[in-house]
């Protein structure tokens, strides 16, 4: 006995050491996957929305509990009561079975697998399921709309929220009832309750109950699944248009209400079949079923459509194009399009444009999307300084009146740093932008310059007094420990001057923009995430400091509103003393009935296209939101600019207290929002095809419109032309008003294409400035239709007439000698003097590493007639013969004599200055026409000093 225990081999004793490690593995896991949900649940209470987190969660939560449980009980009961239900005989073995090593792996392992499988599938289900949470909160809180689709009359909340939850549930049972199916089949064939011999089938009682009645659940699904599909076809782009044709509604829909009847039958058959055992009726409706859905989904509509509506298309779609149109314009905003016979003239007479005086100055010459190197070169300061590439364009009050501005805040660079990088750098040191600089829209220096009403660090200027850090921006570091030591023990580095012999002034920031690091268990969730250690070790780290990270301004809107699409244009306007990005919130659907489908992605795609998101097929949509985010402390609002949006309100009801009245704008605020461009795009786009509301014509499409290309770009692009902010006054407005514009030229390809205008689309983009009002006439849209007879040249006509034109291509080709190039600015069309003017900056600029470009001529057109010249006022004037009435302040016109009030008179030394300054007018002009850079720059020089002491000689 004692030799057999000696033989025995000795159990090895696990490692404490092991064990410990391991523990200490699980913990890490566990730690870095909880920190995760701890820092988001830290970051979104910060900010006030930390319901918004928590409903998210326990939603998914929710569903993926319910749709785990689901799939859990259908496919384990299944399961279970196969195996508790197989043959007695079974449990001996049968080296003849072909399944028996099979049968033998199930009984032993039984507890594993009827457990196991279940369990894994209902985990699958529950992640997969789990995505869907917005639709189960909507379709629990869907709010009706109070309109009807024009086919069943249901609301169409009903397509917007219970449809799509309805076929999720569908497709999910679906999948469900079939994988409880096979599980169940695959128990009884290996334990023998199904026996397949030659032609025979041998099946036990319990398998055929078990099965028939599954069989007949899983076909019942399908019936549910055949009369929903019937609503689908109200989104169906299968046809000319979207929803249901003539075809559709009088033979696929009735079709799929007989499937549906169908599906029921076979389903009762099968339920029969379980408890009397005739498998020939219910196997012969299955095929008779699958025989009727060839005939009724796919061979009657076909021959409906073949034989009956082809040869009289027009007529028999007229009414159901007519709901397309219907329903289109209302989807996207456009049933209150206001249209306009506009009888464009295309002579310029003189005087033309003094009853429109007021808008011809405040046309924009200042390109936003060539001066962003103007800004850097005069404005930037510091190497870890920048402005994005494309400024924006707002307008503001100065001195009593609306002035149209090109905009950007100086943001932080810290790739500008260069080898000066290291984590105390970028951490806590360059923390934050500094200032706002802001140009005039419609004037420039006399060598070509913005005119800044806006600049400088600390910055100064005409938008008053305000808080000009911008630790919340485009391109703000991914995040920042900020908040710490006071005084001069501060960190932050704010701006490169000081007083006495420093050259740099610090800051500590004093706002609520972060989770405070004030306990252990912060850092060292935030060392997880940001894996750095420098997290828990760093001195400059106090109770008081705090994190700042997801800084972008659609990132922070997008989390704390996950169910808004954002605007790809967040811009920044300077409001009540805080500089704050404005974002345009959408709410969209693609289940809206009988409208039009658009890819958002290409319909917002033009040549100023900033943004490569990729979003998806959209039929609905609502600027339902305002959102401001605060640049400063990173503060988000929103704002319910479409109160009545039937998905903001549901949202609404499952985030609530999240979304504000516009009674909470202030009137600032208010003066600064504006029409959304990527909306405005969208709509002109959709107008294209759906700017005529009688279906023969829309079926026709003898008058579709498209976008034109932008002409700056070049020849050979397709990049269309963006739209436009400037200040007009459109026909059928009293007063200009800040506003956004595109041009229509006829849809076609290829060589046959018309570069010529046919329509002018105008959105009135003010939306006010009274607390909590909208002003009436915001997103008042008016679209300009341009009459047949009369050819007003398009863009790209334009622009070849420019280029071609023998006395621009000689100045141009002077402009371009030397180390300089030329740069066209972008080409404005405006609705002024009875036709459309259209008007062109031309930039200079010279190849050298610090050079940027100088805004010196300015190109008109009126019809056919071009005029080239200095300043717009001068250019104006050459092309309506004479005085055109209109003084636009853009800097280049020629100093007019002023008279001494005092005396009356001009002083003496006032005339010789202005004598001076002509002169090198004179000089320049000479020097540009010889090609003779160097004497222009000496002219430019004296013309420069001539204007400074005719200045100061009239201030004497």
């Amino acid at each position: 006995m004692s030799q057999a225990n000696s033989s025995a081999p000795a159990k090895r004793k696990v490692s404490p050491a092991l064990i410990a490690t391991l523990i200490v593995v699980a913990i890490g896991i566990v730690a870095v996957s909880v920190s995760g949900y701890y820092t988001d649940f830290l970051w979104f209470s910060q900010l006030g929305y930390s319901n918004v987190y928590t409903t998210q969660i326990f939603a998914q939560a929710a569903v993926f509990a319910a749709s785990a449980l689901a799939m859990g009980l259908i496919t384990g009961i299944s399961l279970l009561v196969a195996y508790r239900n197989r043959p007695i005989y079974a449990k001996m073995a049968d080296q003849a079975n072909p399944f028996e090593q099979y049968r033998q792996l199930l009984i032993q392992a039984r507890r594993a697998i009827m457990i196991g499988i279940p369990i894994l599938l209902a985990l699958f289900a529950g992640v997969a399921a789990s995505a869907n949470w917005a639709e189960a909160l909507t379709f629990l809180n869907r709010t009706a709309s109070g309109t009807k689709d024009p086919q069943f009359g249901l609301d169409v909340s009903f397509y917007l929220f219970e449809l799509p939850f309805y076929r999720s549930v569908v497709t999910f049972l679906s999948a469900a009832i079939l994988l409880a199916f096979v599980l169940a089949a695959v128990v009884h064939v290996v334990f023998g309750s199904l026996r397949f011999s030659g032609r025979s089938t041998t099946i036990s009682k319990t398998a055929r109950v078990q099965l028939a009645l599954t069989a007949g659940f899983y076909i019942a699904v399908q019936g549910a699944s055949f009369w929903l599909d019937q609503y689908q076809t109200m989104t169906s782009s299968t046809g000319l248009y979207t929803g249901a044709t003539y075809a559709d509604v009088n033979a696929s829909i009735p079709g799929m209400q007989i499937m549906a009847l169908i599906a029921a039958v076979v389903a009762v058959l099968f339920l029969v079949t379980a408890f009397i055992g005739k498998w020939r009726f219910p196997i012969m409706a299955t095929a008779l079923m699958v025989v009727s859905s060839i005939i009724l989904s796919g061979l009657y509509p076909w021959i409906v459509q073949t034989f009956q509506v082809v040869p009289n298309e027009r007529t028999l779609e007229s009414s159901y194009i007519d709901r397309n149109i219907k329903a289109t314009r209302t989807a996207y905003g456009l049933d209150g399009v206001e249209d306009i016979d506009y009888q464009a003239k295309t002579d310029a007479t003189a005087g033309a444009l003094r009853a429109d005086a007021e808008t011809t100055a405040q046309i924009r010459i200042i390109d936003p999307a060539l001066v962003s190197s103007s800004f850097r070169q005069l404005e930037q300061f510091r190497q870890y300084y920048n402005f994005e590439n494309h400024l924006d364009v707002d307008r503001y009050q100065i001195d009593g009146k609306s002035q149209d501005t090109v905009l950007a805040v100086r943001e932080l660079n810290q790739k500008g740093l260069g080898d000066s990088q290291s984590w105390y750098n970028n951490i806590i040191v360059y923390t934050h932008g500094y200032g706002v600089v802001a140009a005039y829209g419609n004037q420039r220096t006399v060598d070509g310059q913005p005119v800044f009403l806006q600049a400088g660090i600390p910055s100064t200027g005409k938008l008053g007094t305000f808080e000009p850090r911008i630790y919340f921006g485009e391109q703000s570091p991914t995040y920042s420990i900020v908040g710490g030591p006071k005084g001069t023990d501060a960190h932050e580095l704010d701006y490169p001057a000081g007083t006495g012999t420093n050259d740099q002034t610090y800051t500590t920031f004093d706002g609520n923009g972060g989770p405070k690091l004030d306990n252990l268990l912060a850092r060292l969730a935030y060392a997880f995430k940001f894996q750095s250690e420098q997290l828990l070790l760093s001195d400059a780290i106090t109770n008081d400091s705090q994190i700042l990270y997801n800084r972008s301004p659609a990132e922070r809107v997008a989390a704390v509103a996950p169910y808004l699409t954002l605007d790809s244009d967040a811009y920044p306007s300077v409001v009540d003393g805080r500089v704050v990005w404005i974002i345009d919130g959408y709410t969209t659907s693609s289940n809206y009935p009988y409208s039009r489908a658009e890819n958002l992605s290409s319909a917002i795609a033009d040549s100023n296209s900033n943004s490569s998101l990729s979003r998806g097929d959209i039929n609905y949509i609502r600027n339902s939101v305002k959102a401001t985010v605060d640049a400063y402390d990173g503060s988000v609002k929103l704002f319910a600019w479409d109160a009545e949006d039937p998905i903001l309100k549901t949202w609404q009801k499952i985030f609530p207290s999240t979304v504000l009245p516009i009674s909470e704008m202030s009137g600032q605020l208010m003066s600064h929002v504006r029409y959304p461009s990527d909306l405005f795009k969208l709509q002109r786009a959709i107008l294209g095809s759906y700017h005529v509301s009688e279906a023969g014509a829309f079926y026709s499409q003898q008058d579709a419109w498209m976008t034109p290309n932008d002409p700056v770009v070049g020849s050979g692009t397709s990049q269309l032309q963006p739209p436009y902010y400037l200040t007009l006054q459109a026909p059928g407005q009293k007063a200009p008003s800040f506003s956004i514009y595109s041009t229509f030229i006829p849809r076609s390809t290829g060589e046959s294409s018309r570069n010529v205008l046919t329509g002018y689309l105008v959105a009135d983009s003010d939306a006010g400035s009274a607390k909590g009002v909208k002003a009436a006439s915001y997103g008042k849209l008016r679209l300009l239709s341009l009459p047949r007879e009369t050819v007003v040249p398009g863009p790209g006509q334009v622009q070849n007439n420019f280029n071609a034109d023998s006395e621009v291509s000689k100045l141009l080709n002077l402009l371009r000698q030397g180390s300089t190039t030329v740069l066209n600015g972008n080409l404005l069309t405006l609705p002024v003097g009875g036709g459309l003017l259209y008007v062109q900056p031309v930039y200079v600029q010279s190849t050298g590493e610090t050079s940027f470009p100088l805004l010196k001529k300015v190109l008109v057109a009126f019809g056919d007639k071009i005029a080239f010249e200095d300043t717009l006022t001068a250019a104006l004037d050459s092309l309506f013969g004479g005085s055109s009435g209109a003084n636009p302040g853009d800097g280049g016109t020629t100093p007019v004599d002023p008279v001494d009030p005092g005396t009356g008179t001009v002083s003496a030394a006032l005339k010789a200055a202005l004598e001076n300054a002509r002169v090198a007018m004179v000089a320049k002009e000479k020097a540009m026409a010889a090609g003779d850079w160097t004497a222009y720059g000496k002219a430019e020089a004296a013309l420069k000093a001539a204007l400074a002491a005719a200045i100061a000689a009239s201030t004497k």
